[in-house]
């Protein structure tokens, strides 16, 4: 995998560059400024591209304003989004923009290399990497809506689903059988009004597109 990363800290950033390679990807670029990002990824054209939300010059939004422009320049494109702090206000205007090819993760996810890794591999591949505190916050957010009418067990479905677990990993956390998972999902789908269709990541992005158009 084709790899163009930005971070403004050089232990970080090398620490990526090297974690990646180690796994067998190729960082194509590593940009260490707000400016530099954009013609990166115009230039590389990466597989994936893991930003950091803050950069110099002004360390406010750099990376995130990058990645919103990368996915309308190069639709497609997808995108880790890496933040120090649970940010809500950025993650529903990345979300906006539609959820597949997505992930937001807290920093100190990058340190649990397995699962920074598949959560960079589901997103190129098109799925969805939310970090599970980021994921609350959006639910949190979310008040007088059709949410309310989820029972607990829903809405813990929910929140798995939303951080991009297929049916098998959900039913071995909640320790239930996959046709229970099955059923919640349909359950959960019709209360919100969504399709009910249990395959692939749609049903992860059905979920977000209400979570942020609620």
């Amino acid at each position: 995998m084709r790899v163009v990363i930005a971070e403004d800290n050089a232990l970080l950033r090398e620490g990526l560059v090297l974690l990646l390679t180690s796994a067998g990807h190729d960082v194509v670029a590593a940009a260490t400024t707000g400016p530099e990002i954009l013609p990166a990824l115009r230039q590389h054209r990466p597989d994936a591209a893991v930003l950091d939300v803050r950069m110099p010059p002004d360390f406010r939004d750099e990376g995130l304003r990058a990645a919103l422009t990368a996915r309308k320049e190069l639709p497609g494109l997808p995108v880790l989004v890496l933040s120090q702090y649970v940010e809500e206000s950025y993650a529903a205007e990345l979300l906006a923009g539609g959820a597949s090819g997505l992930g937001y993760l807290l920093k100190d996810r990058v340190g649990r290399v397995d699962e920074f890794l598949d959560a960079l591999e589901r997103v190129a591949a098109g799925g969805t990497a939310l970090d599970p505190e980021v994921v609350t916050e959006l639910l949190a957010r979310r008040r007088d809506s059709p949410l309310d009418s989820l029972t607990p067990r829903e809405r813990e479905v929910l929140a798995l689903m939303a951080e991009g677990h297929d049916n098998a990993t959900i039913a071995e956390v909640m320790v239930v059988t996959e046709r229970a998972v099955h059923k919640h999902i349909g359950n959960v789908f019709l209360k919100l009004g969504l399709p009910q269709s249990d395959s692939g990541h749609r049903r992860v992005l059905a979920v977000l597109t209400y979570l942020n158009n609620s």
